[in-house]
């Protein structure tokens, strides 16, 4: 059976209505879980707005102030929730301008789905000089998504949208790109509005699972790394490290998948200091990019993979096993196997003490940092969502900042791609009402999106902005100082007045000059229910990056 579609026999018995594409389009978003679109309409995406306000759906209309930002929001509604989101253009400089959003959501392997409108049908690809004509739109956008396709008919709506759906969920998920001409989008037909198709259940390969069991258990040493593709594995993990003993190491994407305050978890510095003891890494839902690639391998240790990507495991070295499929199945049915043995424990526990210690001592000089983190952990619930940005208070939170809970803890993965941030928040906060969301950015960062501050104003998103500013491109800076001599050029930065420019929008701003002062100003903005600025002045920073990139020491 085809993966994307149901029976024939199934498909038969479905309805045939006349309608518009657009009309059908909506429809299909609706059937596949759609709630909320992300969009900013143009001419050519007219028919595709007018048929969302005309939709009984109950689908939302959210509109920013620039393109980039549907994509942002659309990728923070969907890595904070786990569901598919959408975004919608207009062509050309609509798709252009939305493409940092896609290409992050292929780096995370995010669900998001953007539609793209275009011009005339007739004269796509013809450079005619239409009003935001691009050359092969289509193959641009398929550079940075999973699936791409073009409506040509009112009766290929529904199935470019569930084929789209379809693909963004199976084997490596990622985003989706469907596109349309201004006239199809009017055009009607008859239209067979196809049901959405089933979810094909995961077939585990038990011999996979009993030669992983089998080295596991000959593990003196083991350690767990996990990223993003293990954020809905969050009990099957931990339930497999109590077994082994095995400390789980997370970064940016996995943060959350184990608690912070679970004794066994680590972060990046205390796993490379454990790194040449690990006889066995089992990687869960993550590239292992850092640790086969920068740390190292060598003859004496294992690499169990768990990966939805059957090109992973052998991109750096071929592991001793590979289980392609997804995470939570496969760690639940590697827990099950474990269980029915007698086993001994590894034994961390002396390590991960002196390593601790070790951490908490060099973390110690990280200051204002540790503090102001400090600071923004008491002030935002344990459930509420914490989004990183590109900035010295982000670097160190992917290593310092504690995470309870998977999808609380939000980060641009490895395309790390300045003034993510607000935008992603925003689409967090839309997705989760009632739920704290907070966004630090720093000054550099933060004004790639400031227009959106309009944004959270007229939508009511009361995501609370907290902005650290020293007046430069931090990192670059650092660099430029300690690669290149001293030679400072582009770097230095002029800011507006947070506070009187938060207020222009409409919203409350703060200056927080203290942590305790940033403390109680993320309280009280919380507690107003509305949106606010907390303006946060705080020069120079020490580097983190000692703790972040760190020497191979194997192999």
């Amino acid at each position: 059976m085809n993966s994307l579609s149901k029976p024939d026999s199934i498909q038969s018995e479905q309805p045939v209505v006349e309608t518009s594409t657009a009309d059908a389009v909506v429809a299909a978003l609706a059937a596949n879980g759609a709630d909320i679109v992300f969009g900013l309409p143009g001419l050519q995406s007219d028919p595709l707005f007018d048929a969302l306000y005309r939709s009984t759906t109950g689908i939302r209309v959210i509109h920013p102030r620039h393109e980039q930002t549907c994509g942002y929001m659309a990728l923070g509604a969907t890595i904070s929730t786990g569901r598919p989101h959408v975004s919608s253009v207009v062509p050309g400089p609509g798709v252009a301008n939305s493409s940092a959003a896609m290409l992050t959501a292929e780096a995370m392997c995010a669900p998001v789905l953007t539609i793209g409108s275009q011009i005339p049908h007739a004269d796509i690809d013809k450079g005619h000089g239409h009003l935001h004509e691009m050359r092969d739109q289509i193959g641009f956008a398929s550079h940075v998504n999973k699936f791409a396709r073009q409506i040509t008919s009112p009766a290929e709506g529904p199935r470019a949208v569930n084929d789209a759906f379809a693909a963004m969920r199976s084997g490596k998920a990622g985003p989706a790109y469907i596109e349309c001409g201004f006239d199809v989008w009017a055009k009607r037909g008859d239209v067979k509005m196809e049901p959405v198709a089933d979810r094909i259940p995961q077939e585990i390969d038990l011999h996979q699972v009993r030669a992983a069991a089998a080295i596991a258990l000959r593990s003196r040493h083991p350690m767990i790394v996990v990223g993003g593709g293990a954020l809905d594995a969050s009990g099957e993990v931990t339930r497999l490290a109590e077994l082994l003993g095995a400390p789980v190491l997370s970064y940016r994407r996995g943060r959350g998948v184990i608690p912070t305050d679970h004794p066994l978890a680590i972060n990046m510095p205390i796993g490379h200091r454990m790194w040449p003891k690990v006889d066995v890494v089992i990687g869960i839902g993550t590239r292992l990019f850092v640790q086969e690639k920068q740390w190292g391998l060598d003859e004496n240790i294992r690499v169990i993979r768990i990966d939805t990507d059957p090109a992973a495991p052998g991109r750096f070295k071929e592991p001793a096993v590979s289980m392609v499929g997804d995470a939570k199945s496969y760690t639940a049915a590697l827990v099950a196997a474990l269980e029915t043995d007698d086993m001994e424990k590894a034994d961390w526990s002396n390590d991960l003490f002196e390593h601790r210690a070790w951490f908490e001592e060099k973390y110690r000089r990280l200051e204002p940092q540790k503090s102001y983190l400090e600071a923004i952990r008491r002030a935002l619930p344990d459930d509420g969502i914490f989004v990183d940005e590109v900035t010295q208070m982000g670097f160190a939170s992917r290593l310092a900042f504690p995470v309870y809970s998977p999808r609380t803890f939000l980060s641009a993965g490895f395309q790390d791609n300045l003034g993510w941030g607000y935008g992603t928040a925003l689409g967090a906060q839309a997705a989760n009402p009632g739920r704290p969301v907070l966004s630090i950015a720093g000054d550099g960062g933060f004004l790639y999106q400031v227009g959106e501050l309009a944004t959270a104003v007229h939508h009511k998103l009361p995501v609370v902005a907290v902005v650290f500013d020293n007046s430069m491109f931090g990192n670059v800076k650092r660099i430029q100082r300690d690669m290149f001599g001293g030679r400072h050029i582009a770097c230095d930065l002029t800011s507006p007045d947070f506070v009187q420019l938060a207020d222009s929008f409409g919203m409350a701003g703060f200056l927080a000059q203290s942590p305790e002062e940033l403390e109680a100003r993320i309280k009280a903005a919380f507690s107003s229910g509305d949106p606010a600025l907390i303006h946060v002045p705080c020069g120079e920073v020490p580097s983190i990056w000692d703790m972040i990139l760190m020497p191979r020491i194997r192999g």
